[in-house]
Formats: C-alpha cells, sequence, structure tokens
C-alpha cells in the first residue's frame, strides 16, 4: 500500500471515525482504525462492534492495499503535523510496519491483521427515507439531554425514533426520558418512513450521529431494520445496533389535566433559576418556585452555604402554586427554547409540569416535580 494525501482531509476523516475507537479495549483489533486505498480513495473504518463508521476520502494511491493501525495514535500524530503539508503513507509487503511521513518527520506504526478487523454486516434493512440534515439535527437535538444514563434501564438510553399520527397528520418523532424529565419532538414524516419500525437509537451513535450532521447540509439517507440502522451522508456512512427493548409507553407520562398556565420570559427565568440554584452544592440543586399573583418567587437553601431567593414579576391568574425542581433539569429544558417564552402548564405541587417553547409547538417537555 502506498499512497499521499493532504493533511486536512486525512485529519477531518479520522476526526469523524477515531471518536468510536474506546480509549480502553480488551480486544486489541478494536483499538485499530481499518485504512483501504484504492482507486484513488483511502476509506477509514472504526467500530466497537455496535457501531461503525466507514469515510471516504480522495488521495493519491500509488499502489492499492489495505491494513490497520492504532486510531488514536494516528490521530493524534496527523493532528500535530504542519498545516498543509502532504503526508506520505507506505506499508511494505511482510514489514509489520506502516510508515507516515511528512516533511521531515516520520513515524513507524504497529499493524494488525485486516482479516482480524470485525466488520458490521449491513444485512437486509428494508425500510429506507432521506431526511433533511436541519430536521434531524432539530430532532436530535431537543431531545438527546434528557436520555437515560442508567444501564441498569438500558432500553432508556437511547432516543425513541418511530412514525405515528398526530390530529390526522402523519409525523416522524423522537422521545427520550430518564425518568425525571421527558422530552417529545416532531417532524413531518418522511417519504418512505410510513413502515418504519419503532427503534432505540443507543446515546452513542447519536453523539457520533451529530458531530456527522455538522458537516453535511445535505440531506441524509437512512436506512433500517428492527435491529441495525444504518445513516448514509455521502462520504461517511454510520451503521448501529439498535438497542433491544421496549420503550415505555410515554403518552401515559405527559398529563392532559394540567389547568394553571404560566408565559415567563425564558432567558430572564433561566438566568434567576441559575443564581439562586449557586447556594446549593448538592447534586439535584433543588428549587422552589412559588407563584402567586402577579410575583413568582424561586428560593433554595443549603444546611452549608444559607439561602437564595429572587423574584420575578409575572402575568398569572390562577391559584396559588408551590412546586419543587431540579434546577440542572430546568436549565436543561430552558436551553432548548429558542423563542423568548417558555410556557409552563401545572397541576399541582406533585404532579409533572408540561413545558413548552411558545414559537415552537414541535417540541413538549415534561419535568417531574421533587421534594424541597
Amino acid at each position: 500500500m502506498k499512497l499521499t494525501i493532504e493533511r486536512a482531509a486525512l485529519l477531518k476523516s479520522l476526526t469523524h471515525v477515531q471518536s468510536v475507537v474506546e480509549r480502553r479495549n480488551t480486544i486489541p483489533i478494536l483499538s485499530n482504525i481499518l485504512l483501504r486505498a484504492e482507486n484513488d480513495q483511502l476509506s477509514l473504518t472504526a467500530t466497537d462492534m455496535d457501531l461503525e463508521v466507514v469515510e471516504t476520502t480522495t488521495a493519491e494511491v500509488a499502489e492499492a492495499g489495505a491494513t490497520t493501525t492504532p486510531a488514536h495514535t494516528l490521530y493524534e500524530i496527523v493532528r500535530k503535523l504542519p498545516e498543509g503539508s502532504q503526508v506520505q503513507i507506505s506499508l511494505e509487503p511482510g514489514a509489520g510496519r506502516l510508515t507516515l511521513s511528512a516533511g521531515r518527520s516520520k513515524f513507524n506504526l504497529a499493524v494488525l491483521p485486516v482479516d482480524d478487523f470485525p466488520v458490521m454486516s449491513g444485512g437486509d434493512l428494508p425500510v429506507s427515507f432521506g431526511l433533511a440534515a436541519a430536521e434531524l439535527r432539530g430532532l436530535i437535538d431537543r431531545a438527546e439531554f434528557a436520555i437515560s444514563t442508567e444501564e441498569t434501564r438500558y432500553y432508556l438510553n437511547g432516543i425513541y425514533f418511530h412514525a405515528t399520527d398526530a390530529e390526522g397528520t402523519k409525523i416522524l418523532r423522537a422521545v427520550a426520558t430518564d425518568g425525571h424529565r421527558l422530552a417529545r419532538v416532531e417532524a413531518p414524516l418522511p417519504d418512505g418512513a410510513e413502515n418504519m419500525p419503532g427503534v432505540i437509537v443507543p446515546r452513542k451513535t447519536i453523539g457520533e450521529l451529530r458531530k456527522l450532521i455538522d458537516e453535511t447540509g445535505e440531506a441524509v439517507d437512512i436506512a433500517m431494520s428492527d435491529t441495525k440502522i444504518r445513516f448514509g451522508f455521502g462520504k461517511a456512512i454510520l451503521t448501529s445496533k439498535l438497542i433491544d427493548g421496549t420503550f415505555p409507553d410515554y403518552e401515559r407520562v405527559i398529563p392532559s389535566g394540567n389547568d394553571k398556565t404560566l408565559d415567563i420570559e425564558c432567558k430572564g427565568f433561566a438566568d434567576a433559576v441559575d443564581r439562586v440554584s449557586a447556594i446549593s452544592i448538592e447534586k439535584s440543586r433543588a428549587v422552589k418556585v412559588v407563584l402567586s399573583g402577579t410575583t413568582l418567587t424561586l428560593s433554595a437553601s443549603s444546611p452549608e452555604h444559607g439561602t437564595a431567593s429572587e423574584e420575578l414579576e409575572i402575568n398569572y391568574d390562577a391559584e396559588d402554586i408551590e412546586i419543587g425542581f431540579n434546577s440542572r433539569y430546568l436549565l436543561d429544558i430552558a436551553k432548548q427554547v429558542k423563542g423568548d417564552t417558555l410556557n409552563l402548564l401545572m397541576s399541582d405541587g406533585s404532579s409533572p409540569t408540561i413545558l413548552r417553547d411558545t414559537d415552537d409547538l414541535s417540541a413538549l417537555y415534561v419535568l417531574m416535580p421533587m421534594r424541597v
């Protein structure tokens, strides 16, 4: 194998694929990246057995071939090479070392056999459709924060995508919850997605997918079965296993009888919550919200540090209510609001609250109360 490639092109592709590789691996080949050079193209493949990213980039290939070499080492070397440099990569038959040179720098890297590298078989992916990159980005960005990190409830460790019907309109819905908060985001159902199965895309896949979306302004080609999903971005393809589990009936968590409504300027409210919660060092950083007439009072206390409170002027005409929230969860939701106004729909101090961006009704958030 012998090729020459621009540092910028190689670094861009390496950045996308190397993050799939875990820092600690008990299986040595999974620490490696597969390089395959042919037809003036270099393809780079990385996998952790559950997720695979393949990216192809242009290179001057003098001699076709393939090998595997440590992903993070290769990435660090290329990252530290001078900008604008031409990188020569070569592997002599039987040499057992990959040679990489640029200018006066030269590196010899360990290699492992290509045959040992696991390849995720595509299998049959019967459902396929295209989705605009901006739509997919919007679904992920507004739901990702609510994904659970609790490994015991593995079926919550991802975003649940499914096709459904809302008031006679066919939609694609993305839902995530960790049991304390829930995000439900909607987009128009793309052509071809009518028969898609309900799938739970794992948290790590969502993270890698999000990085790739930023690099493309085009439609993303999506293909799926009950067990796998593939996202195509022109020169990059991400294939992932899906979480094998049943997502809970989230509709039961969304309250329907909340009758106390409050519209509040989102940034001012979020800043006040952030200030008041600074007094508490506990993980939950609990804040109490008291609504009474034209005043909203935020308060927090800590046995070690004291108390904090702040009043905000509001327009509220329902009966008084006192409710506690995890301030971090409240701020996470406030960050998703792109408009000026946050709408809160409440029932009482012990029931879930619905929060919405008044400028974007395609997203709905539910937040469980906590004792303060």
